[in-house]
């Protein structure tokens, strides 16, 4: 197993991830991302996301997204996981675990704060995986979130 910066040649696996990773938390119609944002956000002048692949005898077990975050109350960044993602015929296998690993190592290295992320309600599996490495549930608070139409109307400007 090993874990590896994604690569401009690696946009097609990403894509492919991504899409099976909207499968699995039932949400294949709300993926938008295109080949060409991933080349623009993640390989462009100034990425500020990034991948992580992690690899089994060559071939793509999974990946981890993430970017930076920033706590005003430590004064320092963090990592955010957006998506962890590992093909089901790898899971149990330590491809997961690896990925959080590697980048708890990375906050370590950098002197961040902070390494979280969400989990869905319903994915238990990823709950239970979670708990056992450590991770506490931030129950006392609410996501809340703005987008389409309500989010333009929030931007747009008032009278």
């Amino acid at each position: 197993m090993i874990i590896r910066s994604a690569t401009i040649a690696d946009i097609p696996t990403m894509l492919e991830l991504i899409h099976a990773l909207a499968v699995y938390e039932k949400a294949p119609e709300e993926v938008l991302i295109t080949a060409d944002q991933i080349q623009t956000h993640f390989f462009g002048n100034d990425p500020k996301v990034f991948c992580e692949i992690v690899e089994d005898n060559d071939e793509v077990a999974g990946f981890a997204i993430w970017f930076l975050n920033y706590s005003t109350w430590l004064g320092v960044h963090g990592i955010y996981l957006e998506d962890l993602f590992v093909k089901p015929e790898y899971r149990g296998k330590g491809h997961g675990k690896a990925l959080l690993q590697h980048l708890a190592a990375k906050c370590v290295a950098h002197g961040y704060g902070r390494f979280q992320w969400w989990v869905l309600d319903w994915n238990s599996p990823a709950i239970e995986f979670y708990s056992s490495l450590g991770a506490k549930a931030m129950d006392e608070w609410t996501i809340y979130r703005v987008s389409g139409d309500p989010l333009r109307a929030l931007g747009s400007p008032q009278d």
